[in-house]
């Protein structure tokens, strides 16, 4: 029987059980003790369950309780001095890493956070200095290697590779690189061989994911050094490479030459791994782990398809030397469609969450060895299935597939130009120099999301969940004017997400009640499923708005989620090409603007947060893959407006520098970054790039409980001021406030106004 594999798995609970112990814990609610018992408890979980399965490979040091980036880097005894200081034990550290620490003593900053390659996850980016010294600091790793064998489970540990560790973590010194630490880094991992081979583990996977992205010539020489030195060393442990999200064009012909034991490949992002090992063969001393069961997106395994890719992959690889793998880690999709007691069976039969693919990667193995697979029910009920959905008109609007089709590049074209606009603008909403203003949302309170829950369960009617959305508002409101804001917001205490809110109002989308996925830490996302066409058949937040600007005399925004963040943070469906989505997406968004212009709203902002997630990983298939389509489905949206109407949009967690260009090219009026993690870098791209927009660089972290003070903000501010056009500068958090309590966020808010007035008065 074939060999099964997955490359980890979900960690926050089927319910979302480990959030909720790690914000007790932080609330002084859950003991250290108690956390650390659950926490073995829902690792058990997981290990039994994929046992149970089939799975022969479980992964063990998946489980975190926060980012596994972050767990490497404190296993590696990367730990900034400012972290030490704090005099915390090693659970305190940890967390103070990954989220900040402020006390009357200290004001520890969080690391920086950004996306996972071309997903909707963010890593905590480790900060490596001349004060660095590599050293084990952490016994996890083989903590719960042994405690899975307590169990009677032999799992294959799995660790982020040393070399894209290096290259993903980010080198505090003004002359050195990720190369001049090679040396200090390796001996660790010797360390972590050493140890692994005296607790005879078979295999450990060691995570590599950075080589399915472009490559320099001198990247694949200090990768083959790293590994022919550390493989030296691995003794009788076995050692597995696992890549995913992408092919290994760079480096192919050197990992089949180097002494792994084992490959792991993705054939579901990376079909083109087909050819390379059709062009160069794959050899007869090594296991290949071939990833052919999605681990990003939440649609049935297509069997035909599949069955197809591994008699090919046969055809140069005898059977017993091919395990069954999951494309990538299972993380990125939700626990079960069994918690999904509410959605209807017809929809339900055509999706797979992890349980679920532990079933396909068994189906997969039963098929593949039978020679009239053909005939086998599991394979007749799958085809079944895929041909349903493909042939389902219940979502099928032939009225927007012909708007679509009948496109014209006028559509897609604001006018007049950009310079015309912005005077137009400045005339009619007369803001004062460096302009304040919040991304969108405010703190979402157990109040509101108690209302929300009643509301849903009809546990009140439509007019008192109104009422009592607009007393929030109105309340809001008045708090804003008196911090003295200049740019308002209504607060989105209706959105349960910035994304599903505006599914929920859109024909083409699903919901689920429980399909929950990690975005970053204890922050959890329940994608929307785009199941067929996309239409607006009612106006969505035009009420709300409307009514914050009737309470004040200052601009609101109105606040909508762009067609590319809407596709990118929602799971899309299959059977139609990503670019005719986004444009579908486009002219419902297009519909609510056009709508809070008609009311008088001279601001409005299309968040665009998730622009770069899925910018393909190597650079020549940026233009042509995707941004081709991705910025004119965000022009779309806004080119009818008329000129004194100011459109901004929101970015944020992912690495801008390289398409600074093109996100210009999306011709917003004003465009805010997430930049208070990432210190201020962005700005000299903007600069160096003559970026023609206005910009608002956030001043200030609000992914971390701590209040920034008005003489922090200040500085950051004048900082901006000696690279930016003062004129073109705007001051803002550097992302919405939902996360965050009241407590920190009206003082945060506080001292950041008071930065710009103090500011004003000294520049003007």
């Amino acid at each position: 029987m074939q060999l099964l594999s997955t490359v980890g798995y979900p960690r926050i609970g089927a319910q979302r059980e480990l959030k909720k112990w790690v914000e007790s814990y932080f609330n002084g609610k859950l003991s250290k003790e108690e956390l650390l018992q659950k926490a073995a408890e829902i690792r058990k979980q997981h290990w039994s369950l994929q046992a149970e399965k089939g799975v022969y490979f479980i992964p063990s040091n998946d489980f975190s309780f926060y980012d596994t980036f972050l767990d490497t880097a404190f296993l590696l005894n990367v730990i900034p001095d400012s972290y030490r200081r704090l005099g915390l034990d090693d659970l305190g550290t940890y967390f103070a890493m990954a989220k900040g620490y402020q006390d009357a003593q200290n004001d520890a900053k969080a690391l920086p956070m950004k996306k996972w390659f071309n997903t909707n996850y963010h890593y905590m980016v480790p900060m490596i200095s001349d004060s660095t010294k590599f050293m084990l600091n952490s016994r996890k790793p083989f903590a719960e290697y042994v405690e899975a064998l307590g169990l009677g489970i032999k799992t294959k540990p799995v660790l982020i590779g040393p070399f894209t560790f290096l290259k993903l973590s980010k080198i505090n010194h003004g002359t050195k690189t990720y190369r001049d630490y090679i040396e200090d880094i390796l001996p660790v991992y010797e360390q972590i061989l050493n140890e692994f081979n005296e607790l005879k583990a078979d295999y450990l996977q060691v995570d590599e994911p950075i080589l399915v992205t472009d490559l320099t010539a001198e990247d694949i020489e200090i990768f083959q050094f790293m590994y022919k030195k550390l493989l030296s060393k691995k003794k009788n442990v076995k050692i597995l490479l696992q890549t995913y999200f992408g092919d290994v064009r760079d480096v192919y012909e050197k990992l089949i030459s180097l002494d792994f034991d084992a490959l792991g490949l993705d054939f579901v992002e990376g079909p083109r791994n087909l050819e390379l090992i059709k062009q160069y063969g794959f050899p007869k001393d090594k296991v290949l782990f071939v990833g052919v069961v999605n681990g990003k997106n939440i649609w049935k395994n297509h069997y035909s398809d599949t069955l197809k890719k591994l008699d090919f992959i046969a055809g140069s690889i005898e059977k017993n030397r091919i395990v069954l793998n999951t494309s990538c880690s299972l993380l990125h999709v939700p626990y079960t469609v069994k918690n999904e007691t509410q959605l209807a069976e017809k929809y339900k039969i055509h999706f797979a969450f992890a349980e679920e693919k532990l079933d396909e990667l068994m189906e997969l193995a039963e098929l593949f060895h039978e020679q009239a697979f053909e005939q086998n029910e599991r394979y007749i009920r799958n085809q079944r299935i895929i041909k349903e959905k493909l042939e389902n008109k219940e979502y099928w609007y032939e009225d927007v597939r012909k708007e679509i089709s009948s496109l014209t590049e006028s559509d897609f074209q604001r006018m007049p130009s950009f310079a015309e606009r912005i005077k137009l603008q400045k005339n009619a909403l007369n803001l004062p120099l460096l302009p304040t203003t919040t991304i969108g949302s405010f703190p979402q309170t157990s109040e509101i999301r108690e209302l929300r829950k009643q509301y849903k369960n009809q546990g009140i009617s439509h007019e008192q969940y109104q009422e009592t959305i607009k007393q929030k508002i109105t309340e809001l409101i008045q708090l804003q004017e008196k911090i003295g804001l200049d740019v308002l917001v209504h607060g989105e205490f209706e959105r349960n997400d910035m994304v599903e809110y505006f599914g929920e109002n859109l024909a083409g989308f699903l919901f689920t009640r429980n399909a929950w996925v990690q975005s970053y830490g204890t922050r959890c996302v329940k994608p929307p499923i785009i199941f067929g066409d996309v239409r607006r058949n009612k106006a969505i937040t035009v009420d709300y708005i409307d009514y914050a600007q009737s309470l004040t005399s200052k601009p609101i925004k109105g606040m909508l989620t762009g067609p590319v963040t809407i596709l990118n943070w929602s799971f899309p469906r299959e059977d139609l090409c990503l670019e005719n989505i986004a444009y579908q997406i486009a002219l419902a968004i297009k519909a609510e603007v056009m709508d809070l212009e008609a009311k008088g709203i001279k601001i409005i902002q299309i968040d665009e947060a998730a622009l770069r997630e899925k910018l393909p990983l190597r650079k020549k298939d940026w233009y042509d893959e995707y941004l081709c389509w991705a910025i004119k489905a965000f022009r779309l949206v806004h080119a009818s407006v008329k000129p004194h109407t100011q459109i901004h949009t929101h970015m944020c967690y992912s690495e801008f520098e390289d398409i600074i260009k093109e996100i210009d090219d999306m011709d917003a009026d004003v465009i805010t970054f997430e930049a208070a993690r990432s210190d201020l870098s962005i700005i000299d791209v903007l600069n160096a790039n003559h970026f023609r927009t206005e910009v608002g660089p956030g001043v200030y972290d609000i992914h971390s409980p701590r209040v920034p003070g008005k003489e922090e903000i200040e500085e950051i501010l004048m900082k901006m001021i000696h690279k930016l056009d003062l004129k073109k500068l705007w001051v803002n958090p550097d992302c919405g406030l939902k996360t965050r309590g009241m407590e920190e966020t009206v003082p945060s808010l506080q001292h950041m106004v008071a930065a710009a007035k103090d500011l004003r008065k000294k520049l003007l």
